[in-house]
């Protein structure tokens, strides 16, 4: 077994400021945008697909030990806020959302929209062959089949989201009850 390569963090994160939130607009609007794109890349890179807060904080996400620096826990929760926002709400086009509620500890991130995983199922679908055939979505995510696939492991709310998206295009139909979904895809 291989390990991953370890994560390369970008140019931004040695940068003292990058830990505090800046007064002007314009600034603050790049530091957001800057802190979405790492912490979907960090999410990417460790598959991670739920963030919980308390856990990021202490990682090497937020926190910063060469430089002891570190978003404090209601930094983290304005950049996921931001991410959450659509960007005609000045956000970051909705690429991470609150599980929780009001309660804003647990997040879901997006490193790849729900679209953009229903396009790459709908595309593995063609080239495998496994249109009319019925997969639980277990198998989907964990099966031999999922093995090489960008999505093997993913959160199974993730890809009953991502299957949704096929679901309206008619390009797939979702059935059974939770945790016994099954998936056939047209």
């Amino acid at each position: 077994m291989t390990t991953a390569p370890p994560f390369q963090f970008p140019s931004t994160y040695s940068f003292p400021p990058f830990f505090t939130p800046q007064p002007n607009s314009a600034t603050r609007t790049s530091q957001l945008q800057k802190w979405s794109s790492l912490v979907q890349s960090w999410c990417r890179h460790h598959r991670i697909y739920r963030l919980t807060l308390s856990d990021a904080i202490e990682s090497p996400l937020f926190y910063n030990s060469a430089l002891r620096k570190r978003l404090s826990m209601k930094d983290a929760r304005d950049v996921l806020d931001w991410m959450a926002k659509s960007e005609e709400e000045g956000g970051g086009g909705q690429r991470a959302e609150w599980i929780d509620g009001n309660s804003k500890t647990v997040a879901r991130i997006w490193w790849k929209r729900p679209e953009e995983w229903a396009g790459i199922v709908a595309d593995w679908v063609e080239n495998t062959g496994q249109k009319n055939v019925v997969l639980t979505v277990y198998e989907l995510i964990e099966g031999e089949g999922a093995m090489s696939q960008e999505w093997h492991g993913m959160d199974t709310d993730v890809m009953l989201k991502s299957l949704n998206v096929l679901v309206k295009r008619g390009k797939a139909q979702v059935f059974g009850g939770e945790g016994q979904e099954g998936v056939k895809f047209f």
